[in-house]
């Protein structure tokens, strides 16, 4: 018999901690979930992943932006779009997601504890409970998944409703007219195109002088084309120097500062320079533990922290930081902490990057190989060239397959346009199976579907040797 109250107890009900604690459930451990928020599904249900989406496709459907190769630059499905036309499909997603999740956990006799945890030694945690309450509980392991808040800079002054993070954004009262984006990260460059599809001037800054460092550099360049295509400006290698907020005869307004000396007049301004970890609170050096000065922890490749019976997974461990992959870290640590044997392939895991248009990719970029000395060639296919992506209305989509040189083994599937992050999992199988390039052109697909962009890539590289 166990001498501790759970076998695993996890902190945060997001992606990593959800799929870590029914993990563990399905291993007949006694298992315990503390979440300080009323609602569980961490950030990925409430203010990120799902609500971000969920919004992208409202703002797809209202916007008419999908049918407007078709039917012109002025159709639209809704001719006035407010936020609550957003928000209405959002909060039907939120509050599904946080049905099935709460299911999940109950079906799978998951104790779901709220609270706000600290740990008072490596196996001791104090929770402190809304009502004032306080009470003591141990586990022999304890995965941490308490996930990120957005970073702020205290010098800016931030109100939730002209100076705003990704986190204020489903509080926001209405849309505005020009709304400038600092910080060209995967977030900022998602809601940068998603308000730029609805017809909002928006500028992007970012002191980096290209978007999206770790996306191969091709398609990093079609996506600046696109934005740059819906009269977004982008400011890259540009600094912000201050922030103001004004009140004059225009009105409540946002002017930022740039260190070159620009000057930016602006509705509303979106602060996107990255995420900390929710780890402040966690009393972590109690437990003989510490984070990075952006709150997040450091791992080995089994998710084990310092103190071999606490994990971290999921965006508090940094990079990715995609939902996909935090679910898959929060198995991976719960199965380490029973001596499950698993198996996994973090270089096989794809990266979704839901702009407008969307990008997924699968493998390493070209000049991640081109660094390492590896031989290749590249096969391209763009959506025109399919009847689907005719019938769809998207000509400028691209499919890109990287394969050896010597072998045409499959490196790596780079994806611009409708459908990305859906099309690359048929070259995410061939990858995992060391699969070549030929596999495409013998494998017969549906007609007409965006999967022939894999015969055409394969053919026009094959071609290319």
């Amino acid at each position: 018999m166990s001498t501790h109250d759970y076998d695993l107890v996890v902190i945060g009900s997001g992606p990593a901690g959800q799929r870590a604690a029914i993990q563990a459930a399905k291993l007949e451990k006694k298992v315990a979930v503390i979440e300080k928020k009323t609602v569980v599904g961490g950030a990925c249900i409430n203010t990120g992943t799902i609500p971000s989406k969920t919004l992208r496709e409202a703002v797809l459907y209202l916007s008419g932006y999908r049918e407007r190769r078709v039917y012109g630059d002025s159709y639209r499905v809704k001719q006035h779009i407010t936020m609550a036309d957003l928000l209405f499909r959002t909060d039907i997603v939120i509050k599904h997601e946080i049905d099935v999740t709460r299911h999940q956990l109950n079906r799978n006799d998951v104790d779901l504890l709220s609270a706000t945890a600290s740990f008072v030694d490596a196996n001791t945690i104090k929770l402190d409970e809304p009502d004032g309450g306080h009470q003591l509980i141990t586990a022999k392991n304890v995965i941490i998944a308490t996930g990120t808040t957005a970073t702020k800079d205290d010098h800016l002054p931030f109100d939730g409703r002209t100076v705003f993070t990704s986190d204020d954004i489903l509080c926001l009262d209405r849309l505005p007219k020009t709304l400038t984006v600092i910080g060209a990260g995967v977030i900022g460059c998602e809601y940068a195109s998603m308000f730029a599809a609805l017809g909002v001037r928006v500028t992007l800054i970012d002191k980096r002088t290209d978007l999206l460092g770790f996306v191969d550099d091709e398609i990093a360049d079609t996506l600046a084309y696109h934005l740059r295509d819906n009269r977004v400006t982008l400011r890259l290698g540009e600094e912000v120097k201050s922030i103001e907020r004004v009140n004059d005869e225009h009105g409540e307004r946002v002017k930022i500062y740039l260190v070159s000396g620009k000057q930016i007049i602006t509705e509303k301004a979106l602060y996107s320079i990255g995420r900390t970890g929710n780890t402040s609170s966690l009393g972590l050096e109690r437990a003989g533990l510490s984070a990075d000065d952006r709150g997040r922890l450091k791992v080995n490749e089994h998710y084990q922290s310092a103190v071999p019976n606490i994990y971290a997974a999921g965006d508090v461990i940094g990079f990715p930081s995609l939902a996909s992959t935090s679910m898959e870290q929060g198995r991976l640590a719960a199965c380490h902490a029973f001596g499950i044997e698993t198996k996994s392939v973090p270089e096989l895991f794809p990266y979704g990057i839901y702009t407008i248009p969307e990008i997924s990719m699968v493998g390493k970029s070209e000049e991640e190989l081109t660094a390492a000395g590896v031989p290749y060639e590249v096969g391209k296919a763009r959506y025109k060239e399919t009847a689907r992506g005719q019938i769809m209305g998207d000509e400028t989509g691209l499919l890109k397959l990287v394969f050896h040189l010597d072998t045409r083994e499959l490196l790596a599937v780079h994806v611009i346009g409708e459908g990305a992050s859906e099309l690359v999992h048929i070259g995410q199988a061939v990858l995992a199976f060391n699969g070549k390039i030929d596999y495409f052109i013998q494998t017969v697909f549906n007609y007409p579907t965006l999967a022939e962009l894999y015969k055409i890539a394969a053919f026009d590289g094959i071609n290319r040797l």
